[in-house]
């Protein structure tokens, strides 16, 4: 059964992640979240420190609480130039991948043909528990030919969201269903060659619904201590790009304090 500290830190995560208290937004103040989430003061309080030492929330003098402002100090340099594209040609396509040879011109660069791997657009998920825990599962890969730890995730399908993605799979993979999900940031894992757009979300708290479904992509389903992932992550058993951003986001948003307290 959740705790009212926990039903509290889920409620204020998914007003962030909604939107409804934007960047830059002040929190409610304490007397108001008392009274309209039926916490104790004192409770109030561990949940919003909490929040703080994520990074979640900013304090502003002892009770004032606002939303960090996404605002950035680097300026992109305005004089450069992006390559012309001329066109594209495709080498090689089935449902999986698809190479092609395009045709760039740099800035003052001749023009010549540039290779391009494009591969699907996928969704990956870091579910995170009251207890610090992350949701993985230990799998064999056989390109690398080894087991290794991963997040839950797959392949979005044509037309469909994102968000809905990464709910399906994580319950597919390992019988677990989101209570939410926050996107964090969509990224290109091999920019310069590969064409792969990959969307991470965090989310707070699962509901256990049964037996993993999807029992090719299914493995080892675990709740692993968020302490325990720069120890995985030197002894290289953390696989993927997509599983490292996403555990590298959770520990730096955490700070160093709240990693080594988890257990």
């Amino acid at each position: 059964m959740e705790t009212k500290s926990a039903r509290v830190y889920r409620t204020i995560r998914e007003w962030i992640a909604s939107g409804e208290l934007p960047p830059g937004s002040k929190l409610p103040s304490e007397r108001t979240l008392v009274e309209d989430l039926d916490i104790g003061r004192t409770q109030l309080r561990r949940v919003l420190a909490r929040l703080v030492a994520e990074r979640v929330l900013e304090v502003h003098g002892r009770s004032s609480y606002k939303i960090p402002s996404l605002d950035v100090t680097t300026a992109p340099p305005a004089e450069l130039e992006p390559w012309q594209i001329h066109g594209e040609r495709t080498i090689y396509d089935n449902r999986w991948v698809k190479l092609g040879l395009v045709d760039v011109e740099p800035p003052g660069v001749e023009r010549f043909e540039h290779h391009v791997v494009r591969l699907h657009h996928v969704s990956i998920a870091a579910i995170l528990d009251d207890r610090d825990r992350v949701l993985m599962l230990w799998r064999y890969r056989f390109v690398p030919n080894r087991f290794g730890w991963e997040l839950p995730g797959g392949i979005v399908d044509e037309g469909e969201d994102p968000r809905t993605t990464a709910l399906r799979e994580v319950e597919e993979e390992t019988g677990w269903r989101p209570e939410s999900l926050e996107h964090v940031v969509t990224y290109q894992p091999m920019v310069g060659m590969v064409d792969s757009p990959h969307e991470i979300f965090v989310g707070h708290g699962a509901e256990h619904v049964g037996d993993p479904t999807d029992l090719e992509e299914a493995g080892h389903v675990a709740w692993v201590p968020l302490s325990d992932i720069p120890g995985l992550m030197a002894r290289g058993e953390l696989m993927g790009s997509g599983t490292l951003v996403a555990l590298l986001h959770v520990l730096a948003s955490r700070g160093g304090d709240a990693v080594k307290a988890s257990a």
